[in-house]
């Protein structure tokens, strides 16, 4: 049977006065993104006094809005013949080291060519269901440019055994990263608060109670004619762009991140942040026996490594 589309009615009060129903529907909505309340009125889903409107349109007090909100279809997910570098593998948990440029599960208006599909390939059936069809076998992520070790749990124990571990902060993830600037301690401890930019929705950034995040970072190597440093950071919490997000407000955002460092340029090409997550280290869902697997850096690190100066 069809699903229906949900309908969504209220009146327009005083305060919300001469302002544009687009941006009234955003603020009364705020799940739903300008972007996707654009095309439900282009879809003429989105009636002011029975009568379709326009985005820029401006409301007045008493109009009656009345929206009509598509259900949502859940696309179907294919298995994609996609290789793999695996560090380890048991009939419990997969570790893969992911290459740049690849998104690690599936999402609108992307879902193939991502790790989803070819771990779904690789392991067939044998995956966790905990987090959905879109989902299976992820109980963590990396950003789409950031390289290294991501778990993938093959059973709904194993999956829930990672995530306790994940929760409680007790796996140990190390990440190799370049950052702009010299780094005068040879290591250091960031302990701020991020949540999500008040200035642009898009950007993390840290922020006045925000959630706990802690980084511990050391100094591997300076580079003090090129100007930048090579570290080691060592993750406590696993906030989004945590990494990115600390290391820019301490105002040593790293090479490449074309969010967190837009004010710093620089000659080398790294197709996004210079960032790999190194060392994954955890108790076994099932041997409880602690595993620890390294990620090898991948090659355009490794050059940069070698022509830094």
């Amino acid at each position: 049977m069809d699903q229906k589309s949900d309908i969504f009615e209220f009146y327009v009060t005083d305060e919300y006065e001469g302002i544009r129903i687009d941006k009234l529907i955003s603020e009364l909505i705020d799940s739903l993104s300008r972007t996707y309340i654009k095309k439900l009125i282009d879809d003429k889903k989105v009636f002011c006094n029975n009568k379709n409107v326009k985005a820029s349109f401006n409301v007045s007090e008493g109009d009656e809005i009345r929206m009509e909100i598509p259900p949502v279809e859940v696309p179907e997910i294919l298995p994609q013949d996609i290789p793999l570098d695996i560090i380890y593998e048991d009939d419990d948990v997969i570790v893969v080291n992911k290459p740049k440029d690849m998104v690690v599960h599936p999402a609108a208006g992307h879902y193939k060519d991502t790790l989803v599909n070819a771990i779904m390939y690789h392991c067939k059936d044998n995956l966790s269901g905990i987090n959905g069809v879109m989902r299976p076998g992820i109980v963590h992520r990396i950003d789409k440019d950031t390289t290294g070790s991501v778990i993938i749990c093959k059973n709904d124990n194993a999956h829930r055994e990672i995530a306790a571990q994940l929760k409680e902060h007790s796996i140990n993830r190390v990440y190799h990263a370049i950052c702009y600037g010299i780094l005068k301690d040879d290591e250091g401890d960031i302990d701020a608060p991020i949540g999500r930019s008040s200035s642009d929705r898009k950007k993390m950034a840290v922020v006045p109670g925000g959630k706990e995040a802690f980084t511990h970072y050391r100094v591997l190597k300076r580079f003090e004619e090129d100007g930048f440093t090579y570290i080691e950071c060592k993750l406590k919490t696993g906030r989004t762009h945590q990494i990115r997000v600390h290391m820019a407000y301490i105002g040593h955002p790293l090479l490449g991140d074309e969010v967190y460092a837009t004010s710093r340029k620089s000659k080398f090409n790294t197709n996004g942040q210079c960032l790999h997550a190194k060392t994954l280290g955890f108790v076994h869902p099932v041997t409880k026996e602690y595993i620890e697997t390294d990620a090898p850096l991948p090659k355009y690190f490794t050059h940069l490594l070698n022509v830094l100066k």
